[in-house]
């Protein structure tokens, strides 16, 4: 049981990877418009091959991308024509092919991928009737779409680094404060706590994700000139994004808790006091997450979510109650120390 529709995940897989597609769409087109230009004679399908093996969600792995794949189509050709013009195919030269093509790709790699484009590169120029004419138009047909892709890829995604950021740090806030009061609620309901920690459980990836595009946001702005004077503003949403964060595992753990001890329990007093006493906690310290996601101070939610805290502290010292207040407590001190 994971508690998300399947609809809801669709929606959460085009909004995080529809930019991306819509990106590698654009930039194929003009690749193959510019090879046309150039004056290609065949269909210039190795120009807009490019952007679709090589872009990635972030400009940084991307521009790695790009030059290990052109590098690489440059090792292949000169190894394949240089190959085909010495011998005749056989199982013997395809060996040797392989193996100086597999060899060149651990040097022509990231350092932690083998790169195989110099394998495959050389293989396809060695098994075509015509190796010098289809290693040249595959050598500059890469170029031609390997040098549009690096200047038009920075520039359309993600489009506004800056209003991005902002989104994710909103849907943060509201996840992570729907979060608190839906778990607090569920105490002493078993259905109900049960279904808040399978779907706390699914949302947390979600969260994750987040901040993973929020992370690849902040890169972008070394690689689009156009968005350079919202560097900063962007690195301090990406901080706060990354602060608030630290908050998830202690929702997570709440869901968990109220799980166990609703189930182990049922509805008993302690519990039915517990979800009386936290849901005013849960929303104060809801505010203090979102304000401190917007950039506001979030002391006076904070101070009336331990004030709250203090006062069933002192109503009800049990075990059940320390361990239900304790995840309250942790977000309220990442709100106060951002080191937490």
């Amino acid at each position: 049981m994971t508690g998300v529709s399947p609809w809801t995940r669709v929606r959460s897989r085009l909004s995080a990877q529809g930019p991306t597609a819509a990106r590698i769409l654009v930039i194929a087109l003009f690749c193959w418009q510019t090879a046309l230009w150039a004056g290609a004679d065949q269909p210039p399908v190795f120009a807009a091959i490019v952007p679709l093996l090589c872009l990635r969600g972030d400009s940084a792995s991307s521009m790695t991308a790009l030059l290990l794949r052109i590098l690489g189509v440059m090792a292949g050709v000169a190894l394949g024509v240089t190959v085909v013009h010495f011998f005749r195919p056989s199982t013997g030269v395809l060996a040797v092919v392989l193996g100086l093509a597999l060899l060149c790709g651990t040097v022509i790699s990231s350092g932690t991928t083998l790169n195989v484009q110099v394998a495959v590169t050389s293989l396809l120029v060695f098994a075509n009737p015509s190796p010098e004419s289809y290693g040249f138009a595959r050598l500059w047909e890469n170029a031609l779409g390997g040098a549009v892709t690096a200047v038009l890829a920075p520039l359309l995604w993600p489009r506004n680094p800056r209003r991005e950021a902002a989104t994710l740090a909103r849907r943060y806030a509201d996840d992570l404060a729907a979060g608190l009061v839906r778990g607090t609620r569920a105490i002493g309901s078993p259905d109900a706590a049960y279904a808040n920690r399978a779907y706390t459980q699914a949302e947390a990836a979600r969260l994750r994700e987040y901040g993973e595009r929020a992370g690849e946001a902040r890169k972008a702005m070394r690689f689009n000139p156009l968005r350079r004077r919202h560097r900063a503003e962007v690195a301090e949403l990406g901080d706060r994004i990354g602060r608030a964060a630290q908050a998830a595992p202690h929702v997570l753990a709440l869901a968990a808790e109220v799980d166990f001890f609703t189930a182990r329990d049922g509805p008993t007093a302690v519990l039915s006091r517990a979800r009386t006493r936290l849901v005013p906690v849960a929303e104060a310290t809801a505010g203090a997450l979102r304000a401190l996601l917007e950039g506001r101070d979030p002391g006076r939610d904070a101070a009336a979510a331990r004030a709250a805290l203090a006062r069933y502290k002192e109503e009800d010292p049990e075990p059940v109650a320390v361990l239900l207040r304790r995840p309250f407590t942790k977000i309220l001190d990442l709100c106060a120390d951002p080191h937490g």
